[in-house]
């Protein structure tokens, strides 16, 4: 089992769940999610030789939480990373992230490839800075009811998820995995919140259990879902912040793990991965698809998460 501690990380204190011996293997998690969502990652990294830590990122579960959004941009997300391999007392780390966590594993490696041995992303893929913010790209091309543009505005979002966390999880882990009728529809409701096309399931999923909505559940009603909706009020300033990296290529070695179902995919267009996406990662050793998987990728397929993991590590 993991154990549980908090570490004095680049001016917070952090919550982190670690196990294990050997080299540093980071699994950074995404929105809404926390440490827990790594849970069926721990076992095999660590009986494999692994030192694996999960934390609860900037503004989730057990970490401290910045009162003000600018604190949320990807400088301080990578700045947590880089500040963690120190307090862990490792020289580098393999850095494995989901969904939000993907962006800044990916955007740690690029900043810091002296720290970073190896990267994986799930979901979502490191992508071309474009040359307008990102919010206007995805206004023109999703409209306002796009659930990154109805996230902006402070308090709104925040409302919503926060009146019925149990429910929020419940509705938005159901809907968006491969077992929801259509996850790629979900974030692109027009009107009436972020969960208004999301069914409340009569029955979950059969990788998620009533147990795992409890935890999530308890974590989330400690300090809610603000710090986690600040990431995505940072996006078009992470763009302007970014500037100094355009066109700059990831030359760590680097996996990318994603579902078929999994609504990322309607982001990207048909050539982005044969074409884009292996200039990017020039040291591109895998893509690992997996059909019928939604969003949640490590908690919907973890043994085919963990073996395309596991032999990423061997090979570095």
């Amino acid at each position: 089992m993991p154990q549980h501690r908090e570490v004095s990380v680049n001016g917070i204190t952090m919550h982190i769940a670690e196990q294990g011996e050997g080299p540093l293997v980071l699994l950074l998690h995404g929105f809404p999610e926390s440490w827990y969502s790594w849970r069926h990652q721990f076992e095999p990294l660590a009986a494999a030789g692994y030192h694996v830590v999960a934390p609860d990122q900037r503004g989730y579960g057990g970490t401290d939480q910045p009162s003000d959004v600018d604190a949320y941009s990807i400088f301080h997300l990578v700045g947590d990373v880089v500040g963690l391999i120190e307090a862990l007392g490792h020289q580098q780390a393999v850095v494995v992230g989901h969904d939000w966590g993907a962006p800044v594993a990916w955007h740690t490696a690029m900043l810091r490839p002296d720290l970073v041995r190896g990267v994986a992303g799930l979901s979502v893929a490191p992508g071309p800075r474009g040359p307008v913010p990102p919010l206007v790209a995805a206004r023109e091309r999703f409209g306002d009811g796009f659930y990154q543009i109805y996230f902006q505005e402070p308090g709104v979002a925040d409302a919503e998820l926060n009146a019925d966390v149990r429910g929020a999880f419940r509705k938005t882990l159901a809907a968006t995995s491969g077992e929801g009728a259509n996850p790629a529809a979900a974030p692109l409701a027009q009107g009436g919140g972020f969960l208004a096309a999301m069914p409340d399931p009569e029955t979950l999923p059969g990788w998620v259990t009533e147990a795992d909505i409890d935890a999530y559940t308890e974590q989330y009603q400690r300090n809610g879902f603000t710090g986690g909706l600040n990431w995505y009020r940072n996006i078009d300033r992470n763009w302007e912040l970014t500037a100094p990296w355009q066109n700059a290529r990831i030359t760590a070695p680097a996996l990318y793990i994603s579902g078929d179902r999994d609504l990322v995919r309607a982001f990207y267009p048909p050539e982005f991965m044969d074409h884009v996406l292996p200039k990017i990662l020039p040291d591109l050793r895998g893509v690992v698809d997996l059909p019928g998987c939604g969003h949640w990728t490590q908690q919907e397929r973890p043994d085919e998460v963990n073996k395309a993991l596991l032999e990423f590590l061997g090979g570095l």
